[in-house]
């Protein structure tokens, strides 16, 4: 889905497509500051029946949490795992409880639902 040129909001997914423990990636559609800049990514998902979405980045090193497409969660569900040094996040805040970036916290975009759509918004 493509966001309107007029606006902050960006469509993600339908909220019906938002359901259990599916987790969906997108691409954070905004302005490039400098040649060559990496394209930011987020992912959307359910906690509980409230929809929450984060910048994919490890405020550790910056890099991508996830080791395999849609795949952000700990062994046991619990928590979001950055892939590359283990650190646990809760799903609710973001906010980092284990690992090198404890007292960090995920980027959290902002979310709502219009018409059935969910759409995120990516402040800098």
């Amino acid at each position: 889905m493509n966001a309107p040129a007029n606006s902050d909001w960006q469509p993600v997914c339908r909220r019906d497509e938002l359901t259990g423990e599916r987790i969906v990636e997108f691409r954070i559609q905004r302005p490039q500051t400098e040649p060559g800049t990496m394209p930011l990514t987020g992912f959307l998902f359910l906690d509980g029946s409230e929809p929450r979405a984060y910048v994919n980045q490890c405020p550790h090193l910056g890099i991508e949490l996830n080791w395999m497409p849609g795949q952000f969660m700990d062994a046991d569900n619990l928590f979001i795992q950055c892939s590359t040094h283990g650190a646990l996040f809760k799903p609710g805040t973001g906010d980092c409880i284990a690992g090198p970036c404890q007292g960090d916290a995920l980027t959290a975009l902002d979310v709502r639902i219009d018409a059935g759509e969910v759409q995120i918004r990516f402040q800098e």
